[in-house]
């Protein structure tokens, strides 16, 4: 990571870290870098969105550059029409953190840039000197809606009787998950829908379930959908208010395109951290799977080398290649909708052979993270994945922002996971103590 781009973009506590001075340079920044002649910017429903947004564009326009201003709009509508009309795209945003923090991700044709992009933009902001030769011009649109609307073409979608609920998090689908969900029934009902700068994701959204479970059981709905602040995340729920998460609806997806015949390689991609019971489960269906990293970045970037169809991770980001290149909530919802109608069956009769083992994640906080280099402990994570045997999972790995390791562990039988996983975490601890 740089010294203001992280995992995914800049992030930052806004009026402090994120200020409109740093925000200009990044306008002026991208500019003189990427040099799009037009950038689109769109932003969620912080309070902090406004100030920022502005702020760039104004570091465009003094770079001679144009802009066009989408308001609100999610994650995905900048990144389809970044790509769509290859210029140059910003969100402001900061996905499903508190309403304090915002981020601004920058996308090159759509796509999220590369390190050495990154690290051009980094020494602009801090050595840059721009000529201003002539002011840009800035025009606000509804161009990035129309666009994203075209998307929802390219299947059929049909009206449907199902009771149907959803959890906007105050954030940016508020007003198009509200106007496309209703094209297919208008008595769906919203939860968190009235933003207002300061409730986005509170209690609310993919990462507080409770909302959109609460909802389901006690208005007695077919199904419920939950989106996380920008849009690019998904957590559904059906009438029993069991929540499906990324993996599972992976499955769920990836099963209908097989069948179809629309699953390119009759692969899906999904990553290290995904359970067991659904490898199996897919492998029972003779679809085949590739593991990455964890990071969305990476899951994309092997759907776009390999050319699969499907692809996600289980906090709810998943990548309908055929019909968008970036991850996106909304449609998400809408294809599976269209799914459920197509097949006339209810989510659980689509997960009825699905079998999820059990898996816990055990944090081993205030250790050196070098310990994870000792040959004793590589050894000992290697002689563990051979205990646990076939179908299981152990990913032990560092944490990027805190003195901590993660080991996540996984199979079939639950007493010799816990077993092991004791052992394990205790020979760690132990050999942490000795560098």
């Amino acid at each position: 990571m740089g010294k203001y781009f992280g995992t995914d973009g800049i992030r930052g506590v806004a009026f402090e870290k994120l200020n409109a001075e740093l925000a200009f340079r990044v306008g002026q920044a991208i500019s003189n870098v990427l040099k799009s002649s037009t950038v689109v910017i769109g932003m969620d429903t912080r309070e902090s969105s406004p100030m920022l947004a502005y702020s760039i564009a104004n570091g465009i326009l003094s770079s001679g550059y144009d802009v066009l201003f989408a308001g609100v709009v999610s994650t995905p509508m900048i990144a389809h029409y970044s790509k769509k009309n290859s210029l140059v795209g910003v969100m402001i945003t900061a996905s499903h953190n508190p309403f304090m923090d915002n981020g601004i991700k920058i996308f090159n044709k759509g796509f999220k840039m590369l390190d050495e992009d990154e690290l051009m933009i980094e020494d602009f902001i801090d050595h840059g000197n721009p000529l201003i030769k002539t002011f840009g011009k800035i025009t606000l649109s509804d161009d990035v809606k129309k666009e994203y609307l075209n998307i929802y073409n390219q299947f059929d979608l049909k009206p449907t009787s199902l009771k149907i609920g959803f959890d906007s998090a105050n954030g940016a689908t508020y007003q198009i998950s509200r106007e496309i969900i209703d094209k297919l029934n208008p008595a769906s009902i919203q939860i968190n829908g009235q933003p207002d700068g300061r409730n986005v994701n509170v209690d609310s959204g993919s990462t507080h379930p409770e909302a959109i479970i609460n909802l389901v059981k006690s208005k007695k709905l077919d199904i419920g959908f939950s989106f996380d602040g920008d849009g690019d995340r998904i957590l559904v729920v059906d009438s029993q208010g069991t929540p499906y998460d990324g993996d599972m609806l992976i499955y769920i997806i990836g099963t209908y395109l097989k069948k179809t015949n629309k699953l390119n390689h009759d692969t899906v991609v999904l990553t290290k951290m995904s359970n067991p019971g659904i490898l199996k489960a897919l492998s029972d269906q003779k679809i085949k799977y590739s593991l990455t990293d964890v990071g969305d970045k990476y899951v994309a970037d092997e759907m776009l080398t390999k050319g699969y169809t499907i692809g996600g991770e289980s906090s709810g980001h998943i990548i309908l290649s055929h019909l968008l290149h970036s991850g996106d909530g909304l449609l998400v919802a809408i294809y599976l909708l269209h799914i459920l109608y197509e097949l006339n069956k209810k989510l659980p009769e689509l997960i009825k052979s699905v079998v999820l083992y059990p898996i816990k994640t055990i944090n081993i906080k205030n250790i050196n993270k070098a310990v994870l280099k000792k040959d004793s402990v590589i050894s000992k994570v290697t002689e563990t994945k051979v205990k646990l045997g076939p179908n299981s999972l152990l990913l032990v790995r560092p944490s990027g922002t805190e003195p901590l390791v993660r080991v996540t562990i996984s199979s079939k039988d639950p007493v010799l996971m816990n077993e092991l996983a004791n052992q394990l975490v205790l020979f760690i601890q132990k050999e942490g103590e000795t560098l």
